[in-house]
């Protein structure tokens, strides 16, 4: 094989707990990247490095190491593998020459894969699978590759058939060299005969091979037809270009932890690995022009400050070089949480740039400032599907928070805060419970804010009135000097659902003069955002239809006091209705889970609107249905629980419901006793 002089980049992606950070290790180790080779039980991996991954024994964010095989360069790059993440995975997958899949040997587990697949496959990432702890597994080989392929668009292709010995996996015979191994630890595997009993099915499964790359290319298929076998060298040229082109993904298997495999996954990685120049071709980069290079995450360290993290794609970029109309002041080459000093960045690498302030993760960088027409875009922020109420037990923190919660979404695009107008919270959105876990560890650790506390947001309750009611309200009140004096005569209705609030006047002859009026919709006004029930009031009629006032004490304090009384005594007779906010939520999940969403619907008080195949997703559906919006807080998780983590949602306001009963009286009596306690 022609030597590549360009670095390129690898990323391990796949479920949580398939072992990525194990095979980071395992990597590195056989590299050279690291004298020692750590454990996660041991908690001194490479990868994992952070408080936040050690305290929660699992991986929080990605780790990026360098290393050197056989004279090449490569970026090594581990990404979370909890779909409460994936927002990580996805982005850096984005400037990625190449994906390594992880999984474990569970058939039952491969349905966790669709959605990760998917989005390789809607980008044309070329992508390998490696099956991890086979020498813990009870199925066998060819059933778990049969279920990983119901969730893959993408034929698989198996490279290797395994050597048993009993139920234990001693070694593998590769199907385009027809070479036998037997693992040897610590070390490289030592080349064997291919085993008698063996040399049946590796020739069956070594065609079936051949059969598949052949749907892809006409020449292999005469071959074929020919019954004319191609030199390896053919083969793996075969391969090689299906890989690229995303038409084929190539199974490896091993066991990271004990180094078997892995040797063979990194000389395909060396082999099949597409260069940075034909990376760039797929996003949309031309060739030559001005030094380019993307940003796919953004960090901010504890003693580097903000650290944008890019891969070049064009040219090279200078520490201290002028990009997109900022100095990159320091840059790096990033191993775990260790950062080493770095003059020049060239085609193909991966480096961590100082204080880019303006910069911001899926930015390009360039000298001019301007970006490429027709390029890839970078992945959207994932939508939000689980949300805490966000607060500081100390006022003087509440800055701090502010500065925190900014940097945190800039860090990971899939948080994301509001202060809602309805119930007066800071409300941060993310993935999930983990998820918003994570961002609350962050804010204590990396930002010294230990007076944070989270909890369920409250949901955004209305209220409004069932019948009218005319209503007279006077206030008076005699002091040393000048009085108060205001009062007011008006109708209140109700109106139609979504009509909000209306106020209109049809006093004549001067009864309230024209420069009280506007205090007497403020006064109404300003009693409507606590009403009877003790949540805003929504959707009614005030009418002004006469009054009385005084030529010395009347005022528009009055008349505003006066407008407020005639509501706060007006509307606890016009028969008040709770309301709540009902949303629209389309479930996305495999068909085989449909039914069982469908009564998790039903047991959260939705009404299931229908269902269908979702497009472009084979044995995926759709199911929309309307849901009080109480009732989406925890959604999320009981979907991830019926789909082994793959289901999603998405959710938009529909309209305002009334809720009467049990329930109502049950949020009523909760609004009382919070405003009690505050």
């Amino acid at each position: 094989m022609t030597q590549l002089a360009e670095p390129r980049c690898a990323v391990l992606v796949g479920p949580y707990l398939s072992g990525k950070t194990t095979l980071l290790e395992s990597l590195l180790s056989i590299t050279g990247t690291i004298h020692r080779k750590g454990t996660v039980k041991d908690g001194n991996t490479v990868g994992d490095s952070s408080l936040e991954a050690r305290s929660h024994d699992m991986s929080t964010e990605l780790t990026a190491a360098p290393a050197t095989y056989l004279d090449d360069q490569w970026t090594f790059i581990d990404c979370p593998g909890s779909v409460e993440f994936s927002q990580e995975a996805q982005d850096t997958l984005s400037i990625a020459d190449i994906a390594v899949v992880v999984v474990e040997p569970e058939t039952d587990r491969a349905v966790m894969l669709s959605p990760l697949l998917r989005f390789l496959d809607d980008r044309n990432i070329p992508h390998m699978i490696f099956i991890n702890k086979v020498d813990h597994t009870e199925a066998t080989l060819s059933d778990v590759l049969a279920a990983y392929q119901t969730v893959s668009e993408r034929p698989l292709v198996m490279r290797q058939v395994p050597i048993q010995d009993g139920e234990t996996i001693k070694g593998y015979v590769d199907l385009i060299s027809d070479r036998a191994y037997n693992y040897k630890d610590g070390s490289a595997s030592d080349l064997v005969e291919i085993p008698a009993e063996l040399q049946e099915s590796e020739q069956s499964a070594r065609m079936e091979m051949l059969e598949t790359l052949a749907d892809f290319d006409d020449d292999l298929l005469t071959k074929l037809i020919e019954d004319v076998v191609p030199p390896k060298e053919e083969i793996y040229q075969f391969l090689k270009k299906d890989i690229a082109d995303d038409k084929v993904v190539p199974v490896f298997f091993g066991s990271a932890e004990n180094d078997q495999g892995v040797r063979r996954l990194l000389k395909a990685l060396r082999h099949d690995t597409p260069g940075p120049e034909t990376t760039a071709e797929r996003l949309g980069i031309e060739a030559g022009g001005e030094a380019l290079a993307w940003i796919f995450k953004t960090v901010h360290a504890a003693h580097l400050g903000k650290l944008s993290l890019v891969r070049v794609f064009r040219g090279a970029i200078k520490d201290n070089d002028t990009l997109n109309g900022a100095h990159a002041s320091g840059m790096f080459r990033l191993t775990g949480e260790k950062h080493e000093k770095l003059g020049t960045a060239k085609l193909g690498e991966v480096a961590a740039l100082g204080r880019m302030e303006g910069a911001k993760t899926g930015d390009i960088l360039t000298p001019s400032g301007k970006a490429p027409e027709g390029l890839e875009s970078f992945p959207e922020p994932l939508p939000p599907m689980y949300s805490a109420a966000i607060s500081t037990d100390k006022s003087s923190d509440e800055v701090k928070l502010s500065e925190a919660l900014a940097k945190v979404s800039e860090e990971d695009p899939s948080l994301s805060h509001e202060n809602n107008p309805d119930t007066h919270e800071l409300v941060l959105w993310g993935q999930g419970e983990m998820h918003l876990q994570i961002a609350a560890d962050r804010f204590k650790n990396k930002f010294n804010l230990s007076s944070v506390t989270m909890k369920k947001p409250q949901t955004p309750y209305n209220e409004t009135i069932a019948k009218p009611i005319s209503q007279h309200a006077r206030f008076k009140r005699q002091t040393g000097g000048h009085g108060q004096f205001g009062d007011v005569h008006v109708d209140i209705k109700p109106l139609p659902r979504g009509s909000g609030f209306k106020f209109e006047s049809k006093v004549v002859g001067g009864r309230v003069p024209r420069q009280f009026i506007p205090a007497v919709e403020n006064g109404a006004k300003e009693y409507l955002t606590s009403g009877p029930l003790g949540f805003p009031v929504v959707d009614l009629s005030v009418t002004l239809t006469d009054g009385q006032h005084h030529a010395v004490d009347s005022s528009e304090m009055a008349f505003k006091q006066a407008g407020r009384l005639a509501m706060s005594e007006g509307l606890p007779q016009c028969k008040p209705v709770l309301l709540e906010p009902i949303s629209k939520v389309t479930l996305s999940l495999p068909s085989e889970f449909t039914s069982k969403a469908q009564r998790v619907i039903s047991g959260r008080r939705g009404q299931i609107l229908g269902f269908d195949a979702k497009p472009g997703w084979k044995s995926w559906d759709e199911v929309s249905a309307l849901m009080p919006r109480a009732e989406i807080h925890d959604l999320i998780i009981e979907l991830r629980s019926l789909t082994f983590g793959a289901g999603s949602y998405t959710f938009e306001f529909d309209h305002m419901q009334e809720l009467s009963g049990r329930d109502a009286d049950q949020v009523v009596a909760a609004r009382a006793e919070a405003k009690k306690a505050s």
